[in-house]
């Protein structure tokens, strides 16, 4: 059991809080504008690089720097909205989402252009693990990673519960034209979604470089899971998408575990696929997910 807990369950909790974070910005961008944005992993490897690049001039601790990557993927954010989303509109949804993946592209090529395509990292050497109760060997990074993501998620609730913006925000994911017609300013709306999303999506980025390297590809890999995520917990539910990403992380830490003899019940190969996996039967059996998001 402390082996299960030290190697898989913990690392678990480490991606499923990637995905989770990721996945809130595809929910809120879905819930309130209305389209897959499949441009927002490559948001999040923009907002990784930003802070990568302050980590080259500041001595300082990644986590530390994160205002850096956000304000870079804030700044990316609301550019693109502005002179390629916004646009769009008026027009039939396929046509953004299309626009997204042209916006994904666009990242990626910036960042191979001024990153570089291969692999960097954020802090060099090896980083020794805390033990807890003599028994618990937990990763420093794991730790910071599972305690940030709590500390977001609490904060995220009681902004979405309790202040006006936050209300405005809930208001326009359920019933956008009534709230129109109510007088909420659903531009301010739209452009504090994309400030919230991509804020999410840097610190999720760099969460994911610092366990593992950054490379212009980082975001596109982890996608399709933080897709899965949003559906598991509900399109336009920004909590349910937190619970989505970290039933997602563990689900596919956990089915490498070897629960019955010596045989993993998943190849770790293919745990990638447990997310898709998931997607597909969330979609054939619960579309509106855990928590009865959107269906449209």
């Amino acid at each position: 059991m402390i082996d299960f807990i030290n190697l898989y369950l913990v690392p678990g909790l480490t991606i499923g809080s990637v995905y989770a974070l990721g996945a809130v910005g595809i929910s809120m961008i879905f819930g309130i504008l209305r389209f897959a944005h499949f441009a927002h992993g490559d948001l999040m490897t923009i907002g990784a690089y930003g802070v990568l690049t302050a980590v080259w001039f500041i001595p300082l601790h990644p986590l530390l720097l994160l205002p850096f990557g956000m304000a870079l993927a804030i700044v990316s954010a609301l550019a693109v909205d502005r002179f390629f989303y916004r646009p769009l509109r008026q027009l039939p949804t396929i046509y953004t989402v299309i626009a997204s993946f042209g916006v994904a592209l666009i990242f990626r090529s910036l960042a191979q252009l001024f990153w570089s395509s291969g692999n960097q990292v954020f802090i060099p050497g090896v980083r020794p693990p805390l033990v807890l109760f003599d028994t618990f060997r937990v990763s420093a990074l794991h730790a910071q990673v599972i305690v940030l993501t709590l500390i977001i998620a609490v904060a995220l609730h009681f902004f979405l519960t309790r202040s006006k913006l936050g209300r405005a925000m809930r208001a326009v994911s359920d019933e956008p034209e009534l709230a129109s017609v109510a007088g909420l300013d659903t531009e301010r709306v739209v452009r504090w979604t994309w400030v919230i999303g991509a804020a999410l999506a840097a610190t999720a980025g760099v969460f994911a470089g610092m366990d593992t390297s950054m490379h212009p590809n980082l975001g596109w890999n982890l996608l399709l899971a933080m897709f899965a995520a949003a559906i598991l917990g509900g399109i336009g539910k920004p909590m349910g998408a937190i619970a989505g990403g970290l039933i997602i992380g563990i689900a596919e830490e956990t089915v490498t575990y070897t629960w019955l003899g010596d045989t993993p019940l998943v190849s770790p190969s293919y745990k990638s696929a447990v997310a898709f996996f998931i997607m597909v039967a969330l979609l054939l059996f619960r579309p509106q997910g855990l928590f009865k998001g959107r269906l449209l």
